[in-house]
């Protein structure tokens, strides 16, 4: 038990160092004497430096997942995805869609390849699952005004993979749940008290690590577009859009985007990283025609299948109990029931000699 106890303090520990360093990375340094601090800091590079792309480990942290298994454990899930899901199999916008997302993922932190794929969709929404497995909705497509916004929301995703958040966050979920172990072998009110306690302290925790990881991702998603040459400011853009939808109809966005909103915060932390981390170039990649072409054919198909008669969801008029149908007694007695014509049945008025009253 003290052993157990041991490894879940240090653990603890690292992860708490972990995030007080993603907050503040010049708060690790003041413990430190100035020589040993500029060593170190000529072995490993700043995530704020967005020249360092590519040569640094992002995804540095508590993790008991190795890459491989990483890997497995999306593949998997991306399986399961594919099965339930709708993929959009349009040759042109699936190539379209891979090609700038894999110009992002050559531009990042990232060490695993990446399988992008769109799914049907008109919910606004996209998410990465661990191991480089990226799907992005054909809704959020289309509510993007630019390619550059598009690519904003895709170098977030790319970022999420790249530091490897869903299996740190796993992580952080195991070690939660070994830190209650020594609690079950308390006994009495006071071991109950304790248990009830870590049971409403924990989620607490996990909803603090996300929001981390959220910044994290803003942070990186912004350098990796940048990189590519997409305006950065095309994030904010796309951003305060998303608000605005959620501001004059809520519930416009996915469940994913509602847990973690497009807030304020996060607006003016983006627009400080781009003024103080990145330097302006002369020119951007704002849009493209081929952005313009595959929202346009996501456009029509969405059409189509609205109008499409097969479509289970459409529209449908039901006939009130006795309209339109009549009862036929056959020689036999049986009764069935048939359609009668449904145009209107037209009455000839008597004339004055047929009717003379």
């Amino acid at each position: 038990m003290k052993i157990l106890s041991t490894l879940v303090l240090s653990l603890g520990l690292a992860i708490a160092q972990e995030d007080t360093e993603t907050k503040d990375p010049k708060a690790k340094a003041g413990a430190k004497p100035a020589e040993k601090e500029k060593k170190e800091e000529k072995k490993k590079t700043s995530k704020k430096n967005p020249d360092d792309i590519g040569e640094r480990d992002v995804s540095k942290g508590v993790n008991f997942y190795s890459l491989e298994k990483e890997i497995a454990l999306g593949k998997g899930l991306a399986q399961d995805i594919e099965r339930s899901a709708k993929i959009v199999d349009d040759p042109v916008v699936a190539e379209y869609i891979n090609r700038v997302g894999q110009n992002l993922v050559r531009n990042s932190d990232a060490k695993v390849p990446f399988t992008i794929k769109v799914v049907d969709s008109e919910e606004i929404n996209a998410f990465a699952l661990p191991g480089g497995f990226f799907f992005i909705n054909s809704g959020l497509i289309l509510a993007a005004d630019t390619e550059a916004e598009l690519a904003g929301v895709m170098g977030h995703e790319i970022a999420h993979i790249a530091a490897r958040h869903g299996t740190r966050g796993a992580t952080r979920g195991q070690i939660a749940n070994l830190a209650t172990i020594p609690l079950i072998f308390m006994g009495g009110w006071a071991g109950f008290g304790i248990r009830q306690a870590a049971q409403v302290a924990i989620p607490v925790g996990f909803l603090m690590f996300s929001r981390g990881f959220e910044r994290e991702a803003d942070l990186l998603g912004l350098q990796y577009m940048y990189k590519a040459g997409y305006d950065p400011g095309a994030f904010i853009d796309f951003f305060e859009k998303l608000q605005s939808k959620e501001k004059r109809k809520p519930g416009t966005l996915a469940k994913v985007f509602s847990s973690h909103p497009p807030t304020d915060d996060r607006v003016t932390a983006a627009q400080k990283n781009i003024q103080e981390l990145l330097k302006e170039k002369p020119e951007y990649v704002v849009t493209t025609s081929e952005f313009q072409d595959v929202k346009a054919r996501l456009s029509a198909m969405h059409n189509r299948r609205k109008l499409d008669p097969q479509d289970p969801n459409r529209p449908r008029l039901r006939r009130k109990p006795g309209d339109g149908t009549s009862t036929v007694e056959d020689e036999d007695g049986k009764k069935t029931k048939t359609d009668e014509d449904e145009r209107p049945t037209l009455k000839r008025r008597p004339t004055e000699k047929e009717n003379p009253n």
